[in-house]
């Protein structure tokens, strides 16, 4: 989400109609690429979100893991629609500068990536499980990309807590290495500390169901992994 620049996908559209001078059905798409990309990656301060947020710091029986798989507006909702996650919480985690802001991350200059923190009951679902969603609804392949959006706020990463988690990232990504035609780049560091972001982010999905980049990036993209995992959706 971020830069106010435009980024080079959209660029390139500029500068090929303005070559080619195709049909206003190409403009149109540009138009629609520039909506997508911008819509995430620009401001939006909309009202703190409307839908209630379950508070789960102090619940000693619950784990934490935290991953970054591009725009966290997508993250979030997919980690909350499952059974055993009591809570997920968009934010910020991987780089060192105090306090990040959307706009410090949107950058791209900090080592931040929209992360999402999922709180979870391991007697309900597991960490693999965790893992096996991360990994199925994002690309793992892509550095510092995922969709429209480019960056290293956008990269695949996993932040672990424990020992444990590490190992468990580890061994999966070399179980499922052979999967994909291309070399897994998700970085396994341990987490420092995750931000919680701005009140404006959380819940985005649901709240906003009518904004642009929602509509034509986050909702597939969620429609796609309750597809994929009918079985682990909450009632």
């Amino acid at each position: 989400m971020a830069s106010r620049a435009l980024k080079p996908m959209t660029v390139r559209c500029v500068q090929r109609y303005t070559m080619s001078r195709k049909s206003a059905f190409f403009l149109a798409a540009c138009a629609a690429a520039i909506v997508a990309v911008l819509a995430c990656n620009g401001p939006s301060r909309q009202a703190s979100a409307k839908t209630a947020v379950v508070e789960t710091d102090t619940d000693s029986h619950l784990e934490h893991a935290t991953f970054s798989m591009g725009c966290f507006w997508h993250s979030e909702e997919i980690f909350l629609e499952l059974k055993g996650v009591k809570n997920a919480l968009p934010g910020y985690a991987g780089g060192t500068e105090p306090n990040p802001s959307y706009d410090l991350v949107s950058t791209g200059s900090t080592r931040y990536a929209e992360s999402v923190d999922v709180a979870f009951d391991p007697s309900e679902i597991s960490y693999h499980t965790l893992l096996e969603v991360f990994f199925r609804e994002h690309d793992p392949t892509t550095a510092d990309r995922q969709g429209p959006d480019e960056g290293p706020q956008y990269r695949s990463a996993i932040f672990y807590r424990t020992p444990e988690q590490r190992s468990e990232a580890e061994q999966y990504i070399s179980e499922i290495a052979g999967r994909y035609y291309a070399p897994i780049v998700t970085q396994v560091a341990p987490l420092t500390k995750f931000w919680r972001a701005e009140d404006y982010h959380l819940r985005y999905f649901r709240n906003h169901p009518d904004q642009p980049y929602i509509v034509s990036v986050t909702t597939p993209e969620v429609e796609k992994f309750r597809h994929d995992f009918p079985q682990l959706l909450k009632n």
